[in-house]
């Protein structure tokens, strides 16, 4: 663990021999105290640096043998963690649609047995999936899900992670949304020194800095305060299709309640 926050891009490749020495050698000590679950436990964390090697093949033998281990002794819990984990080697080979699956599966069994600070880790995985799936609704959904239970258990730095991940997978967000996130992830993450996580707020500035740039011109504002005419029909169908969005973000896609969202919202508006 020491070893793995000493790790930069200079010193990558030989920082992570030396994690997977040690991570074997526990092993080997673990197997003759008969420990099966820190077995699986190493055997997850060295599939996890063979993955950030991109050395996939080899990281999904660990991880199925670590699943297995995990399995023998029925820890539920366990086998999820390990699951969230195919589910990262998954996205990262570029089979979104078993890393959704995988990452479907990890969150509910997480749900079942009460883990949620483990659970808004798998949130944030099967939301990166369902993004590059395009289902940016239900990806939506499940990124402000995980923000919503990490921050209930007092996780602040996962809930941070969550609205952060949120602005990077999701390309349309409204100003409004993408502003909040990105606050509440800088307040969130304050602490953490991390420069790969530095680069990362970098990128999502960046991204705010592009959407309120290209928000409405001077004139356009201008003009707002103008009587001119409009085509209300073209002013509805907008208005329309920003609210269904969003109720659908809220829904988790489930078009049905969605439309009583919608409905709900015009009978406030109309009253």
């Amino acid at each position: 663990m020491t070893l793995c926050k000493l790790v930069t891009s200079e010193n990558r490749a030989d920082y992570f021999r030396r994690i997977i020495k040690e991570h074997e050698q526990a092993e080997h000590y673990f197997k003759l105290a008969h420990n099966t679950i820190f077995r699986a436990d190493v055997k997850n964390n060295i599939g996890n640096v063979l993955r950030q090697m991109r050395r996939f093949k080899e990281a999904h033998h660990y991880l199925i043998e670590a699943r297995r281990l995990a399995s023998l002794i029925k820890d539920k819990a366990a086998v999820a963690q390990i699951d969230d984990k195919r589910a990262q080697l998954l996205i990262d080979e570029g089979r979104l649609n078993e890393a959704e699956a995988v990452a479907r599966s990890a969150a509910r069994r997480l749900r079942k047995s009460g883990h949620q600070v483990l659970l808004a880790d798998t949130l944030i995985n099967h939301g990166i999936a369902l993004a590059r799936l395009s289902r940016k609704e239900q990806a939506r959904f499940t990124f402000q899900e995980a923000i919503k239970v990490a921050h209930k258990t007092g996780a602040l730095n996962k809930a941070g992670l969550a609205a952060l991940t949120l602005i990077e997978e999701i390309n349309d967000l409204t100003l409004g949304v993408l502003a909040a996130a990105y606050l509440q992830a800088s307040e969130w993450l304050t602490n953490c020194q991390s420069q790969q996580l530095l680069l990362r707020f970098k990128a999502a500035g960046a991204k705010l800095a592009a959407q309120i740039q290209h928000g409405p011109s001077t004139e356009e504002t201008k003009n707002r305060l103008f009587n001119e005419p409009i085509d209300l029909a073209d002013e509805v169908l907008k208005f329309e299709r920003n609210l269904i969005s969003e109720a659908l973000a809220k829904t988790n896609g489930r078009v049905s309640y969605a439309a009583r969202c919608w409905a709900s919202a015009i009978r406030d508006l109309l009253t």
